[in-house]
């Protein structure tokens, strides 16, 4: 990580003191050394060994200042991988292989003379300049990666190397050097998974920023508290009864306030927190069920799984362990889309689940590439019906005709469906005629915390009438207004 308080200082392989055992070659081991020596002189020293005399403190300041104060300065760090370094080891030898940082520092310099390189790691080159605007530090960065385009000649033989970007942006005034190597960090894995140059400029007030900040406070925030539970009923529309109800995760921060499970969970995918906070769920869902139970009230209880985990056989088996160990009636929601990314290996994992008790309820149906050839294989009970199609429903002519045609399919596969997203009394009276199920959305209840959702549950005397006979989810539209 380069310093800003000696933003001129080249490093062209490895800052002092740092370890190069990986380095096998005499030849690099001196070119190393070389490096460490000027660095102790006070000098630069470009790769090519040309010395020139580094600016002192105070000239260093001073330029420093000027660009501070006509608001051109910007502090930019980039990370290059190699992203082909395996197959290039294979057929250059461990040896070569090791030096390719300093062919790629050379080539980087060549590009941009006044940048500082520095070795990350054996296939990682971290680069840092300033510039007056990320428009000009973009063009720069782009600069560098059409220079990889072109083969690189390592002993007389042409190779080419399959370079990932991953860049980071900020004002020098707002310069926090953890946060500028955090969004490289974020940008070179996005490269990896677009397979594009990535750049983030943190002066925006966006989540690309936001979610850097978040992915650190994550793992705090899940083991002080600040995480719970609110559930949102399903009712079973032919009973009117509420049967069952989705635990909805949210995130109280102690500054920012309430964040909504659209803003973090993504987060905690990236950040490999996801699994810690399922499981967190799984485990608040059963002691809440417990007290809904000591209420009279033995409702399913549906937790969303991340696409993620549906590969992930440690978090699989954790998941069977703590369903083994109790008696709780419990509801896993996945997408169809996260079935896709594996299709073998998420049939299999679901099927545990659902050999364990677990409903399986497929959220979001159409939202994504629906398809059948998944769709049956599926060891699913319930199906849910995307909100976007239920909040068109009166209003739009192909609407009706999805939602018609995907609740007779699903019947066909001896499912249940469920439609989001039901806000009127009109979309529920179409969706009863149509067959539809249950029902949720704001037009039964809002997501409710547990001690509100208790009393919800209590004061609608749904399980336990006087008479006997449930009351009727059929109310007047005022009433639901107040919901």
């Amino acid at each position: 990580m380069s310093a800003r308080k000696e933003p001129l200082k080249t490093l062209v392989a490895a800052p002092p003191g740092a370890a190069v055992k990986s380095v096998e070659h005499a030849e690099i081991a001196r070119e190393f050394a070389q490096v460490r020596a000027s660095l102790d002189r006070g000098s630069e020293v470009g790769l090519h060994g040309r010395d020139r005399k580094a600016p002192g403190k105070r000239e260093l300041h001073r330029a420093s200042n000027d660009r501070h104060v006509e608001g051109r300065y910007w502090s930019v760090l980039g990370l290059c991988e190699i992203a082909n370094f395996a197959s290039l080891r294979r057929h250059l030898g461990r040896a070569r292989a090791d030096s390719l940082i300093l062919d790629v520092a050379r080539r980087i310099t060549s590009i941009l003379p006044d940048v500082r390189v520095s070795a990350a790691g054996r296939a990682l080159v971290e680069l840092s300049f300033e510039r007056e605007s990320p428009e000009v530090a973009a063009d720069e960065i782009e600069r560098i990666r059409k220079g990889f385009a072109r083969p690189l000649d390592l002993d007389g033989e042409p190779h080419q190397l399959q370079m990932h970007f991953g860049v980071a942006a900020a004002p020098s005034v707002e310069d926090d050097e953890v946060l500028l190597a955090e969004a490289a960090e974020s940008a070179l894995d996005q490269s990896r998974i677009d397979g594009r140059l990535v750049m983030l400029d943190l002066s925006r007030a966006d989540l690309a920023f936001d979610k850097l900040t978040l992915m650190r406070e994550l793992p705090r925030a899940i083991a002080n508290g600040e995480m719970f539970l609110q559930y949102q009923p399903k009712v079973h529309v032919r009973r009117q009864e509420i049967a069952s109800a989705e635990a909805l995760v949210r995130w109280e921060h102690p500054t920012r306030g309430l964040i909504l499970p659209g803003d973090f969970i993504s987060v905690a995918e990236q950040a490999g927190e996801i699994a810690t906070l399922t499981l967190w769920t799984l485990r608040q869902v059963i002691e809440d069920q417990k007290k809904l139970r000591a209420d009279g009230f033995d409702l399913l209880l549906f937790v969303n799984i991340s696409g993620q985990l549906l590969a992930d056989a440690d978090f699989v088996n954790e998941v069977c362990e703590l369903l083994a160990a109790t008696d709780a009636k419990l509801g896993f929601e996945i997408t169809e889309t996260a079935v896709i990314r594996d299709p073998e290996c998420a049939i299999r994992h679901l099927q545990f689940f659902a050999d364990s008790g677990v409903t399986l309820a497929i959220d979001d149906y159409g939202a994504g590439l629906s398809s059948l050839a998944y769709l049956k294989k599926l060891p699913a009970k319930e199906l849910k019906i995307d909100k976007m199609f239920v909040m068109q429903l009166t209003s739009s002519n192909r609407d009706p005709l999805i939602v018609r045609s995907t609740i007779d399919l699903a019947h066909a596969l001896e499912m249940e469906v469920t439609a989001e997203g039901v806000e009127t009394p009109s979309a529920l009276a179409l969706l009863s005629v149509m067959g539809c199920d249950m029902v949720q959305g704001f037009l039964i209840s809002r997501p409710l915390g547990l001690d509100a959702f208790r009393k919800f549950l209590a004061d609608d005397g749904h399980l336990d009438s006087a008479n006997g006979q449930p009351q009727s989810f059929v109310r007047p539209e005022s009433f639901w207004k107040r919901a």
